[in-house]
């Protein structure tokens, strides 16, 4: 048979699931439907640009860190690939308590990227194909597959949109403007329109990234030397904290001053940004370093972080100082930060505006309301940030594999994890920005601490099918050896010898006029578990992991139990669950603006109900009356 040019045609290949986009959502996702059972096609613009950092290197940092933590408990692949390509590591926050402890590491951009291609291509059931999708197939509101720019249509019968910043993207710096992706990579054009006609609400947000510099054009003498931790923490719990013990690179520290600061006032007119020729919205906490000098004025310094791209490269990214001003301007920016006054630029600084979705079409699971078997994970659904759309796009897979073996989609709660906070914001309060996650978004975030991430999720990975059954095993040995050694230290009485008396002495506490229990002295801010082991003289010797826990679950025991009584009545909030065929119209007592809001968001239970913004407690409080009657 002949066909011409554009023709529509038959892929004969059989698949259950189809990916578009390749980044850290795309990833996750395709490894995800793939491992549980079903035959995945992942459709790239580009197989250079699978796990890709446009932006910083790195994975993880306040709050990321816990999402890494949580994907990897679930199953997930970025915490393995992190802890064998990262150059530098180190635990933010450590003077603060666990609850904001959070792991960081700076990637070798090029092995992090080869090392998830290298999972994707030898994992079973799961092919990549570098083609852009530019239309959504659908009968009677189902999904039924998709069509590709050369004519190819792939049946399938789930699709997950993982399409990052590459939707109609364009790249701006000054007076240039190009309609790539990020990093010059060709930009997807053609499916938005798609999306549209199937009733899909789209917005117009706005990202940027620094420039990169040569680091021979570097003065490092003027600069703060940043180095890692002494003993790295691995990312992923199934790594061997000795296996990832190695040399590691250093970043360094440098600040603006009042002439780089004058020099962008002076160019804000050849700004983009304020000029207007950029349409999107940014993220309002990474800002550019225009928006820091505008909205900061009384700051006569800004942090700089030069951030090694890898250690097969000389190029340094430029932390704190994203732009889109014009390249000569850059240039005089950039060269008036002590170290960098000989810089030479590798890549110039740019904006990059993409089409994304208003999330709030989502169930919680990250299926579309409207559309069934359509899923959508990452930068796609308003967030910003590599683990964000990593974290989505892995509950995206589960959910999308779960719609086809017929079972009912896994949904973390804000209780269970950062996952969960981060999904429920999306799906249920308006954004105008790419959505960032932070530790103050969780409001039990003391439950939540990255440390314990595998405590609380690894079993939901086992039911889903993500984690084997070695892994599950350990766990339930984990937490048999920690509720045995917490029952130990509360039962296990301290006298007042001489030897206690010296070691709490020799951390600056208070000797005993009496006895007391070990647990008691632990709950001393000065002590800890780890301090007191002389004078515990049954201690079983346990994995470091183990008596972490041990320490934490002691030190803050008040508290956390304080943090799950408050989650009681979270839980019972969401429970209440709201039939779907609910016409709140009919609801007389509901103020307009509440019907508007919940007739849009259609929300699952009570509880998500009561954090729609527009919805006051006395709506919930007739929402509750109704339900009884």
């Amino acid at each position: 048979m002949k066909y011409s040019a554009n023709s529509v045609w038959e892929n004969k290949d059989e698949y259950d699931v189809a990916v578009i986009g390749a980044g850290h959502a795309g990833c996750e996702a395709a490894l995800a439907t793939a491992r549980l059972g079903f035959r995945t096609v992942m459709f790239t613009v580009s197989v250079d640009s699978i796990a890709l950092m446009p932006c910083n290197p790195n994975i993880g940092g306040t709050s990321k860190g816990h999402l890494v933590r949580e994907i990897d408990a679930l199953g997930g692949e970025m915490g393995k690939v992190i802890d064998r390509t990262f150059i530098q590591s180190k635990m933010l926050n450590k003077s603060k308590g666990p609850a904001v402890h959070s792991l960081r590491a700076q990637a070798d951009k090029a092995d992090y990227s080869r090392a998830m291609r290298q999972v994707l291509e030898n994992q079973e059931r799961l092919d990549i194909r570098q083609m852009e999708v530019t239309d959504i197939l659908t009968e009677d509101g189902h999904v039924t597959g998709v069509k590709t720019y050369s004519g190819a249509v792939y049946r399938c019968r789930a699709v997950i949109l993982c399409t990052g910043t590459y939707l109609k993207a364009r790249c701006i710096y000054g007076d240039v403007s190009m309609y790539t992706g990020p990093n010059g990579l060709q930009s997807a054009n053609y499916l938005t329109d798609s999306l549209k006609s199937l009733g899909i609400k789209m917005y117009r947000f706005k990202t940027g990234t620094p420039a990169r510099i040569d680091r021979n054009s570097i003065d490092f003498s003027k600069m703060e030397e940043q180095k890692g931790d002494e003993r790295v923490v691995p990312f992923s719990f199934t790594t061997d904290p000795d296996d990832v013990q190695i040399d590691q690179v250093s970043c360094w520290l440098t600040y603006t001053n009042e002439k780089t600061h004058e020099i962008i006032r002076n160019n804000l007119d050849r700004s983009p940004l304020f000029s207007g020729a950029i349409e999107g919205t940014g993220p309002r906490y990474c800002p550019s370093i225009e928006d820091k000098v505008v909205k900061f004025p009384d700051k006569n310094r800004h942090q700089v972080f030069i951030e090694p791209e890898g250690i097969h490269t000389t190029e340094m990214y430029v932390g704190g100082m994203s732009s889109s001003l014009p390249e000569d301007v850059q240039y005089a920016m950039y060269r008036s930060v002590p170290g960098l006054e000989h810089a030479k630029i590798v890549r110039n600084a740019y904006a990059i505006e993409y089409d994304c979705i208003d999330a709030r079409q989502l169930k919680s699971t990250l299926e579309f309301k409207n559309i069934e078997g359509l899923f959508s994970g990452g930068q796609f659904n308003g967030s910003s940030g590599y683990e964000e759309a990593a974290a989505q796009g892995l509950i995206a897979g589960i959910n999308a594999a779960r719609k086809l073996q017929g079972k009912e989609g896994i949904i973390i709660d804000r209780s269970q994890g950062y996952i969960g906070v981060l999904i429920d914001d999306l799906v249920t309060k308006e954004s105008h920005e790419p959505y960032r996650m932070m530790t103050s978004r969780a409001e039990y975030r003391l439950l939540l601490r990255q440390d314990n991430a595998d405590l609380r999720l690894t079993k939901t990975g086992y039911e889903v099918g993500l984690i084997d059954e070695e892994r599950y095993q350990n766990l339930l040995r984990k937490e048999q050896m920690i509720d045995a050694e917490i029952e130990r230290v509360e039962r296990t009485n301290i006298g007042t010898s001489e030897k206690v008396q010296k070691v709490l002495e020799s951390f600056g506490s208070t000797p005993l006029n009496s006895g007391t229990t070990l647990a008691e002295l632990i709950r001393r801010p000065e002590l800890s578990y780890e301090k007191l082991a002389d004078i515990d003289e049954k201690r079983p010797e346990l994995p470091c992991d183990v008596e972490e826990q041990v320490n934490i679950n002691i030190k803050y025991d008040g508290y956390i139990k304080r943090q799950m009584r408050q989650v009681e009545q979270f839980k019972k909030l969401e429970n209440k669950k709201i039939p779907d065929d609910i016409n709140y119209d009919d609801i007389q007592s509901l103020r307009i603006e509440a019907k508007q809001k919940l007739n849009a968001i259609r929300p699952a239970s009570i509880g998500q109900a009561s954090r729609i913004s527009g919805v006051s407690p006395a709506d919930v409080s007739v929402l509750l009356v109704y339900l009884k009657q």
